[in-house]
């Protein structure tokens, strides 16, 4: 590149973070060993599961959008503009791809090779505080910066590969060699050795004051610098750095680079001056990367066993944990948690259809209730339907025998995951729950026609139906087939409206929280029935009415409505807000105690909580007066 283009671009990058910290001198020599591409309209740069460049970007003209494929559908995940920088992903990752970056109009961008750009960040602290800020801040960007955040992180919030492993805490070695700084050197690399590990922290007065590793035992003693009998305290590395307990993946793998070191050293505060906690290694910001949900997909994808799945299922439980511990919306932990669960559910019907044989006809298996809404992120029970395309009379039999077997398998895999039986038997081992498209057609044509008349049988959760694995062109007739039965069906609606207005109410006449008064969960409030039930109903009879297909989400559900019926908008958008809040209640009793979150004890609740529950409640009441006010309730009441 001739001098006088480079110091042209270099000008350029000047405007910009974090190029505005680099001496020009510096940013000419980025420049030089630079690329200039250019992007024609409607042209990729490159696709999900490309295999990672060796250059970020930054946009000198036009337009590059960032896109992501959700529900076989590509949608816009942010865009960027002049100045904006975006493809940071192979400094930060090793697996391809996550985002499609398209020219939304002709562009032109600067390649900078991250083998080139990787010296600068030692060199200057403003640059490394730069990534560190875009990389791993847990609060929300200011509004002006969110584009631009969007822009550099890459981190898809609603994909199923998202790398939440960025922003959450490390696992780290907790249990670190200790040893006084008196220590022979001898006494210490025995130790390591027994203890099978690289590393031993040099203490004095219970504080850090030294780290040794197995590079300083070789290079020191090895090569006869220093004897085995010496004291420890003549090779310790004494230029260590300290971090907090707290420290991001993202954060640790920047310190470890702009320090040129293999190890962090962990105390309470961050500080030499409080407890000491444990050691971040490399290699523990690496087995940290196995944690991220993409990586966690394609394990399941290729695991062999169900002792395989088991193990990987422990990773998936500490994702939302970790996810719901570092204030990430629950919407987005929605999001990923249900597709790596479907994942382990479709990964146990390939080991059913393995242990079983060819399936006798196309299917499709449908999760429904909470798991089928995407909102499952606790170990309640299972509620699903197969459902097998039209066969002959005479082999109807045989191949309901061979699903109802295999969905036995998974569902027997499954609860042995922690996921209870449904009490009601809702769940494809079920005759009830196994049948052709045209039996169940016939099914939910009954429950619409006449609702009150099989009561018995019917459940709204079935219409909450979610796909899972199989055909999905079984899935789409079925679904048509009841959003076409659904037009106009008053007495169908009436009937469902009903069912909401018969649920118990979450407040007293005096409204208070009504607690339990007997029983086993005396003292404890019905969160899932008298708090989060309400709003899940409603938001299930208000999508049908407005035939709204696709979405089974209740928080989408109302988001969606606020648009379909802008008259109250204010109002859904209300409603969506408030169940998140009830469901954040029921995931955090859920870690806390170990349970289903179905019920919590109000008195453990703080006076913020208290009221947030009781505006959550107080809300339910208007969910109720607006059921009221759009349907013709006469019929079931």
């Amino acid at each position: 590149m001739q001098n006088s283009i480079a110091e042209n671009i270099a000008t350029f990058l000047n405007q910009y973070e974090p190029f505005n910290f680099i001496e020009f001198t510096d940013l000419k020599a980025i420049v030089l060993n630079s690329n200039v591409v250019t992007l024609q309209k409607g042209k990729s740069l490159f696709k999900i599961n490309d295999q990672l460049h060796d250059s970020f970007y930054i946009v000198y003209s036009g337009v590059v959008h960032l896109t992501k494929v959700l529900d076989a559908e590509e949608v816009l995940h942010s865009k960027c503009y002049t100045g904006n920088l975006f493809g940071l992903r192979p400094f930060f990752a090793k697996n391809n791809y996550i985002l499609n970056a398209t020219a939304n109009e002709d562009a032109i961008l600067y390649a900078i090779p991250i083998s080139v750009f990787k010296p600068y960040l030692t060199k200057y602290t403003p640059v490394l505080d730069y990534f560190l800020e875009n990389f791993a801040t847990q609060a929300k960007p200011k509004k002006e910066n969110y584009q631009q955040f969007k822009s550099i992180s890459e981190i898809d919030t609603s994909a199923s590969d998202t790398n939440y492993s960025y922003f959450q805490d490390l696992q780290y070695t907790t249990a670190p060699t200790l040893f006084a700084a008196n220590s022979t050197i001898k006494n210490v690399a025995l130790q390591m050795l027994a203890d099978k590990s690289n590393h031993a922290l040099i203490t004095y007065n219970n504080k850090i004051v030294g780290l040794v590793t197995d590079a300083d035992l070789s290079k020191k003693i090895a090569t006869g610098i220093y004897q085995i009998d010496d004291v420890v305290n003549k090779i310790m590395n004494t230029n260590f750095i300290v971090v907090d307990k707290n420290i991001s993946v993202a954060e640790a793998q920047l310190l470890l680079l702009k320090n040129d070191t293999t190890h962090l050293c962990v105390t309470e505060d961050g500080t030499q001056n409080s407890a000491i906690l444990g050691v971040v290694s490399e290699r523990d910001v690496i087995n940290s990367q196995s944690n991220n949900p993409g990586i966690l997909i394609k394990e399941i994808k290729s695991a062999h066993s169900f002792d395989e799945l088991k193990y990987i299922h422990t990773k998936y439980l500490d994702i939302i944990q970790n996810s719901f511990t570092k204030n990430i919306p629950i919407f987005h932990i929605n999001a990923v948690a249900s597709e790596l669960l479907f994942s382990i559910i479709q990964q146990n019907i390939q080991m059913a259809i393995a242990h079983l044989g060819t399936p006798p006809a196309r299917f499709v298996w449908l999760a429904a209730g909470s798991q089928g809404r995407k909102e499952q992120l606790y170990l309640s029970d299972q509620d699903s339907l197969l459902v097998f395309e039209d066969v002959a009379p005479e082999k109807q039999r045989d191949v309901k025998y061979y699903f109802v077997q295999m969905a036995k398998l998974v569902i027997g895999n499954m609860e042995k995951l922690g996921y209870s039986l449904c009490p009601y038997d809702h769940m494809a081992s079920s005759i009830k729950w196994c049948k052709s498209i045209s039996d169940f057609t016939h099914v939910f044509q009954n429950w619409m026609a006449s609702p009150g008349e099989n009561a018995a049988d019917f459940s709204p959760i079935f219409y909450d139906f979610e796909y899972v694995y199989g055909e999905i062109k079984i899935k789409d007739a079925l679904e048509n087939s009841i959003f076409q039965n659904m037009k106009n069906n008053t007495l169908f609606f009436d009937f469902l409206g009903n069912k909401v207005l018969k649920l118990p109410e979450g407040l007293t006449f005096f409204k208070k929280i009504a607690i339990e008064e007997n029983g086993a969960k005396k003292e404890y409030f019905d969160l899932k029935q008298k708090g989060l039930q309400v709003y899940i109903d409603a938001a299930r009879l208000f999508a049908l009415s407005h035939s709204l297909k696709g979405v089974n989400n209740t928080y989408l559900r109302y988001k969606q409505l606020a648009i379909i019926d802008p008259k109250n908008a204010e109002k859904y958008l209300d409603f969506a807000e408030n169940y998140l809040q009830l469901q954040h209640f029921r995931i955090e009793e859920s870690i806390v105690n170990d349970t289903d979150g179905s019920f919590i004890k109000v008195a453990n609740l703080n006076k913020v909580d208290k009221e947030k529950l009781k505006k959550c409640l107080t809300q339910s009441v208007e969910v109720i007066e607006l059921i009221k006010d759009k349907y013709q309730l006469t019929q079931f009441s």
